[in-house]
């Protein structure tokens, strides 16, 4: 899909439990800075109001009607039909409430819902990640392209979105690519998302530090002292990291045995990759030990496609020309599977307003 010289216009939104953020966006540019409204989150009249009202204050910036309403919202919900279910930090919805019915009356326009991780992969399949990765082969001259993508994002929560030759993988209950729910390396009673969130970090560095968690510092600060740049337990930041790399890299490389793709990552962590990112790509490309001995985690060997010598090794494999069977000819043969990882090439937010812009076009 060629979204860059598209006209139309999508209303979007960013919807949180602290803020609603609400703009608009035509191809790939958004139209404005974008409206914040306070959230609302113990009273569902009063954010349906702020929601209606935050729409309606974009509304009165365009130059020309939209198209459609396209965005992201928390889940558990029934995405195509617009049904937000039992939401964490937004009380209001639990019960399940038809949001989208709801705005689709409000404005007479069609409304599209997705889960942020799905449409961060989207955003990055379609203009991020996916393509620039394809041109960098066609420039290496490697024949291998790539059609499918793992989107992962690390912030409050582990999100993830898989896309599928194009086409975004949502599952038959709306839940596919979540990749959070997958069982923790390190604490196997526990979740991914309990290894590789905000929350996750703050709450090693206290055990390691042997203070509260409620007083670690956020990740920002965490990563700053991992880095020398900020007085604290250098090695506590530095390990609390190396646990959040190790954790995501296994269940990364759980999901690829299944989706065979490239992996994108964004999210307000993937800042401080330096530090996770090596752990991430050692857990991802380690053994079993099988009964009779190692065995690889993934048949494919994960690369990172930000490392000049990774990406190098990435885009120019190893090649053998072997003789067809009972001809004379031969024929190029790669015997090493390869994938690569980098990070997000839009900005998480432009890549979820991309997806979301790009879905209603392919929807409406």
């Amino acid at each position: 899909m060629k979204i860059d010289t598209e006209k139309k216009i999508v209303l979007t939104l960013d919807a949180g439990g602290t803020n609603l953020k609400f703009s608009a966006i035509s191809g790939r540019e958004i139209l404005f800075d974008p409206i914040y409204i306070p959230t609302q989150p113990n009273d569902l009249e009063e954010c349906l109001d702020r929601i209606v009202s935050g729409f309606r204050a974009v509304l009165e910036r365009l130059p020309t009607p939209p198209f459609a309403i396209s965005f992201a919202f928390p889940g558990p919900a029934d995405y195509p039909r617009g049904i937000i279910g039992d939401l964490q930090n937004l009380p209001a919805f639990r019960g399940g409430v038809a949001l989208g019915p709801f705005l689709e009356e409000t404005f007479s326009l069609p409304v599209f819902i997705n889960n942020d991780g799905d449409l961060f992969a989207y955003g990055e399949a379609l203009a991020g990640f996916l393509p620039e990765v394809n041109r960098a082969l066609e420039e290496a001259g490697n024949p291998t392209r790539y059609h499918n993508l793992l989107g992962v994002t690390f912030g409050t929560g582990f999100g993830g979105g898989i896309i599928s030759g194009g086409i975004l993988h949502r599952g038959d209950n709306s839940i596919g690519g979540e990749i959070c729910l997958l069982r923790n390396k390190l604490h196997p009673d526990w979740c991914a998302e309990e290894g590789c969130c905000i929350r996750a970090v703050r709450r090693t560095y206290a055990a390691l530090t042997d203070s509260p968690p409620e007083l670690a510092p956020d990740p920002k600060e965490i990563y700053q002292i991992a880095c020398g740049e900020r007085v604290g337990n250098r090695d506590a930041a530095l390990e609390a990291y190396r646990q959040f790399g190790e954790i995501a890299g296994d269940a990364i490389a759980q999901a690829l045995t299944l989706t065979d793709s490239l992996v994108v990552f964004g999210g307000g962590l993937s800042a401080a990759a330096p530090a996770f990112l090596p752990a991430l790509l050692a857990s991802a490309n380690s053994s079993y030990q099988n009964p009779d001995g190692p065995y690889r985690k993934l048949i494919q060997h994960l690369y990172s496609f930000d490392d000049p010598a990774q990406r190098h090794a990435f885009l120019h494999p190893a090649v053998r020309q072997i003789r067809i069977p009972k001809s004379d000819r031969t024929i190029s043969y790669y015997p090493d599977a390869k994938t690569a990882i980098g990070i997000s090439r839009l900005g998480t937010s432009q890549a979820v307003a991309t997806g979301a812009y790009a879905f209603a076009l392919a929807h409406g």
